[in-house]
């Protein structure tokens, strides 16, 4: 949570806390995270959206490529999936987790990489890379589970180490392992969810566990019924996969309502608000299994008025995808996202360009950054491009506001110190396409580039297609109907004609031009003004 309230202007101003608010339509289900009346999550489910990241699938091995160290595996998806030979060694798993050893009183291990040998490589004995051909020859049949939907051209990403999530903690079926998120930092609260792991849950023989953030506080009870639900999840998955035939699914993730409940439903959350009273009453349902004093926080907000209009919330969704964000104290984010990397600008704008005003605006930057990746849902590489800084101090401040303002994403983040250029260089584990390509599609006009030729522009190259056009034999002494943008048009009548009608006397032709309000800046027709025929290159 971010350490500056900002303000919020709305229809209806929410009370301060955190609140879920779940608007639920015939085509999409929208769920919003706000923190302090600030949004902070936008998540949207369309009613034919297959969300297959988490799904397990029962998957045949169509091609090796060694060359990529990959496989390519046939899930019944359009297109085959991706399976790379790391993510074939069940043994390999960089969970980032204390480990904890079975039955040794809670002393844990190490760190999150127990499963491993020196620097990322398997121990001695254990499966290597070189091996996976071997043990999954084209052909065979394999359990995997989706990492990464389909992003673009590419297809999804998958794994052999499955994991299926709960509300305390997460089912590792195929890894041994016992861990703790290391988001848990305190000390005393580590030791006693050692000591329960070690000694009050009894986890399956070759299946491990990890204990989730939420975990922090709970009781023991919570725990071991967690554990008993996911573990007959997974006997149905393995019963349903030992039945059917490849390519199928054999668990699927569950709709955005249940994930709602299961990730975001914390202690941290004082309220939740669902304008669908069966929908309210099933996330009751689903909560009331593990926690029944949290039923009492769901309710059904009945309106008239769309629930995010009423509550404020849509204003703040419509301006998540605008290009330039503006910061309190007068300065602004510019923000595009590319196919390679997402960029971001950090602008004075308005703020003074004093030392002390350059250290605010960097600051409100780092926070403002941190929110918008989440709101967003961008992935992949980011570069955050800062206001220049002389002080290293300073630039260790910001850098700090930016990992203090990452801590709350639930995605996996990586980032660099500022560079000697002002760059701060990070990554954002990216599961699913961003909110903008998942709820928009590229202008039909200008192609997704964002501008459009100007006035000029398409005068001069208006210009060479009549030359072109008049230059061939059959259009010689014709008479052309040239139809454009009224905008076009001006600039032809107060700038251009005089070009015009050198065209008119070299090709011995006569120019008929028109404008149409209802064509875009870039469209121009050339007819036949006789037949009104077009004329095409």
């Amino acid at each position: 949570m971010f350490s500056k309230i900002r303000k919020f202007f709305g229809p209806k101003k929410l009370a301060e806390g955190n609140k879920i608010v779940v608007n639920c339509e015939k085509l999409e289900t929208r769920v919003a995270l706000l923190e302090n009346g600030s949004l902070e999550e936008y998540t949207v489910e369309r009613a034919n959206d297959d969300n297959i990241v988490g799904s397990v699938f029962k998957g045949i091995i169509r091609n090796i490529e060694p060359g990529l160290s990959a496989m390519f595996v046939d899930i019944g998806l359009e297109k085959n999936a991706f399976l790379h030979f790391w993510d074939a060694i069940p043994e390999a798993l960089d969970s980032g987790l204390e480990e904890i050893q079975r039955g040794k009183g809670g002393k844990g291990g190490g760190g999150g990489n127990q499963g491993r040998g020196g620097k990322g490589k398997p121990r001695k004995g254990r499966i290597q890379s070189k091996d996976i051909p071997n043990l999954y020859p084209v052909g065979s049949e394999v359990l995997v589970q989706v990492t990464k939907g389909p992003i673009g051209t590419k297809g999804p990403r998958i794994t052999t180490n499955i994991s299926l999530p709960g509300r305390y903690m997460v089912l590792m079926p195929r890894n041994d392992q016992l861990g703790i998120s290391r988001k848990i930092e305190d000390p005393k609260e580590r030791a006693r969810l050692r000591k329960i792991m070690s000694e009050k849950l009894t986890v399956p023989e070759k299946m491990g566990v990890i204990l989730r953030t939420v975990s922090s506080g709970q009781k023991v009870r919570y725990f071991v019924r967690d554990l008993a639900i996911l573990v007959d999840e997974w006997r149905e998955v393995e019963e349903k996969a030992a039945s059917c035939k490849a390519p199928a699914c054999v668990f699927q993730e569950p709709d955005l309502i249940e994930r709602t409940v299961r990730d975001f439903l914390t202690d941290e959350i004082d309220e939740v608000l669902c304008d669908d009273e069966k929908e309210a009453d099933r996330m009751k349902d689903l909560i009331g299994v593990i926690s029944r004093r949290s039923r009492n926080r769901i309710q059904y907000f009945q309106t008239n008025t769309p629930i995010f209009e009423k509550l404020g919330i849509q204003r703040q969704i419509d301006n998540a995808f605008f290009r330039q964000v503006w910061l309190p104290s007068g300065g602004y984010l510019v923000i595009d996202e590319t196919e390679a990397l997402i960029a971001i600008d950090v602008n004075t704008g308005r703020a003074k360009t004093k030392d002390k005003m350059i250290l605010q605006t960097n600051i409100e930057a780092a926070e403002e950054v941190a929110r918008q990746l989440r709101l967003r849902n961008i992935g992949g590489l980011i570069v955050v491009d800062l206001i220049d800084m002389k002080a290293r101090r300073d630039q260790m401040t910001v850098y700090k506001v930016m990992r203090e303002g990452l801590k709350n994403d639930k995605a996996k983040t990586h980032v660099l110190q500022i560079s000697q250029l002002g760059l701060m260089e990070m990554t954002r584990q990216r599961l699913h396409e961003s909110l903008n390509i998942t709820v928009n599609e590229p202008c039909h006009y200008c192609q997704g580039r964002g501008l459009v030729k100007s006035a000029e522009s398409m005068s001069v190259e208006l210009q060479r297609r009549i030359n072109g056009t008049l230059a061939k034999s059959e259009n010689q002494g014709r008479e052309l109907l040239v139809v454009v943008h009224p905008d076009v048009m001006e600039r032809l009548r107060t700038n251009d004609g005089e070009l015009f009608v050198e065209l008119e006397r070299r090709h011995n032709a006569r120019l008929t031009f028109r404008s149409d309000a209802s064509y875009y800046r870039e469209q121009v027709v050339i007819a036949d003004a006789k037949t009104q025929k077009e004329i095409r290159e």
